[in-house]
């Protein structure tokens, strides 16, 4: 990756099932784990984590199947499952001597801190979430003409084959249009961030389409059996997200709250690329999470 976080060091540490994950560390302090997402790698943190590393110890991985980290072929529904991806998270505060640490995730990765909440309480001490609802959630809330805005999400949902090979056919104009669709400001993701996007995007199709795939399958199966069980997120959330609810017609922070047991839940005027468009606001946010 030829652009990096300013003042974070790059090593590599053995995923759940061995594979490597590719992160960014910096900072001295109480732990926090930052997870990108679609289409993006580590490098979206490239503001705010360096404003957290004055306080806290930041590290910042690429997904597994993204970035610079490993791209294992999805042998099971397993192999992307978001609490696979969540054991990834454990395995490397493990290697950092990290036994609590608080996790904010954006978009994909906020699926997984999702799951790394759920799954791994005793570890994670604070839960940030920006711009998503819950994977069970987000299928119930998409609806008639409204489920235009997530298209992808049905297109990589489709069985293996088709998804993987229309999307290298024109992968950057794939990927591109969520880039620009996505962002209020086209200043927030310049040139040369955009191209290592692309460029990372462009040599993950499978596994980022295996990514979505378990959205569609595996991780439904894992919320619906904790949504019966009454399982709950027990530490400190704070939600951030655009105004979805108002867009498709549901009450965002009512969804929310049958999932944890001490939530905030915020809206921001940035586009889905929020931590971009205002890493000021992200960083006072994730702070203010970590006082609860």
């Amino acid at each position: 990756m030829s652009i990096t976080i300013p003042g974070f060091e790059t090593r590599s540490f053995a995923g759940a099932d061995g594979i490597e994950l590719n992160a960014a560390v910096g900072g001295q302090g109480p732990a926090i784990v930052l997870l990108h997402g679609f289409p993006q790698t580590r490098l979206m943190w490239r503001h705010v984590a360096p404003a957290l590393a004055e306080q806290h110890t930041v590290i910042c991985p690429d997904l597994r199947g993204y970035g610079a980290s490993g791209k294992p072929e999805a042998v099971t529904e397993d192999t992307y499952a978001k609490r696979t991806m969540a054991a990834d998270v454990v395995r490397l505060a493990d290697a950092l001597g990290c036994e609590r640490f608080a996790l904010v995730g954006h978009d994909r990765g906020a699926h997984v801190a999702f799951r790394a909440g759920l799954d791994h309480p005793d570890r994670v001490s604070h839960l940030g979430l920006l711009d998503i609802v819950p994977t069970l959630d987000t299928w119930n809330v998409l609806h008639g003409v409204g489920a235009a805005v997530a298209f992808h999400l049905y297109l990589m949902a489709q069985p293996p084959g088709l998804p993987e090979r229309m999307i290298a056919d024109s992968a950057d104009a794939f990927f591109g249009h969520f880039l620009d669709v996505w962002a209020t400001s086209r200043d927030a993701i310049p040139a040369d961030v955009r191209a290592e996007y692309l460029r990372a995007c462009r040599n993950a199709v499978p596994s980022i389409v295996a990514d979505y795939r378990a959205t569609a399958t595996v991780d439904i199966a894992h919320d619906q059996a904790d949504l019966e069980a009454g399982n709950r997120l027990t530490m400190p959330v704070t939600v951030i997200q655009q105004d979805w609810g108002r867009q498709l017609g549901f009450d965002a922070t009512a969804i929310w709250r049958p999932w944890t047991t001490d939530l905030q839940h915020f809206t921001t005027r940035a586009g889905h690329f929020m931590a971009e468009e205002a890493p000021e606001d992200i960083t006072t946010l994730i702070l203010g999470l970590l006082k609860r």
